[in-house]
């Protein structure tokens, strides 16, 4: 995990280092409806929850720019199991989007993203020893921004890596999160 956080910080710092006509840091939080999808789910509801982080926009031209983010999401599932009840997963992810404004406020978004797993509950039960740590996705929405510095975002993170990490379970079951963001550019 420790080299992973290293590629991200080189990675990050090596893009602000391009000819970049901009760059703005700002913070943003929002609301989730987080799902699992994929093997013996149907059990399984939407999870409410919320999303906060730090983030920076990367200017390239009028049109393109990159987003990188890092952000604490609280995801997970309800069930309609009665011991269970919610199952909460707890993610630091770090998503770098590609930012594409097709109007001078208004983007389309796109870019990979990866995710710690920090922590789980659901119940009585700890289900960290029972997932993978790292997840990976891809994320797709819009924005729209004013000049003043605040913005708005709507956003689904499709998970890539099936999160079980159990010995003998064949089963493949991802993240799944919408997510709606409101954030302010300081400077």
């Amino acid at each position: 995990m420790k080299k992973v956080g290293l590629v991200i910080i080189i990675t990050v710092l090596g893009i602000s280092h391009i000819e970049a006509q901009e760059i703005k840091f700002g913070a943003k939080a929002g609301l989730n409806l987080a799902f699992i999808t994929g093997d013996n789910t149907e059990d399984f509801d939407p999870n409410t929850d919320f999303h906060f982080g730090a983030m920076a926009e990367i200017k390239f031209s009028e049109k393109f720019s990159l987003q990188p983010e890092v952000i604490y999401s609280g995801q997970g599932v309800d069930t309609n199991i009665s011991s269970e009840g919610r199952i909460t997963l707890n993610y630091l992810n770090v998503p770098i989007i590609g930012k594409y404004y097709v109007t001078e406020r208004l983007s389309i978004e796109a870019g990979p993203q990866i995710g710690f797993l920090l922590s789980s509950k659901g119940g009585t039960l700890d289900y960290k020893d029972f997932l993978k740590t790292t997840d990976f996705g891809v994320n797709f929405g819009l924005g729209y921004k004013f000049d003043n510095g605040l913005n708005f975002s709507a956003r689904y993170n499709l998970g890539l890596t099936n999160i079980i990490d159990v010995d003998g379970f064949s089963g493949k079951n991802r993240n799944g999160v919408f997510q709606l963001s409101v954030g302010y550019f300081f400077f």
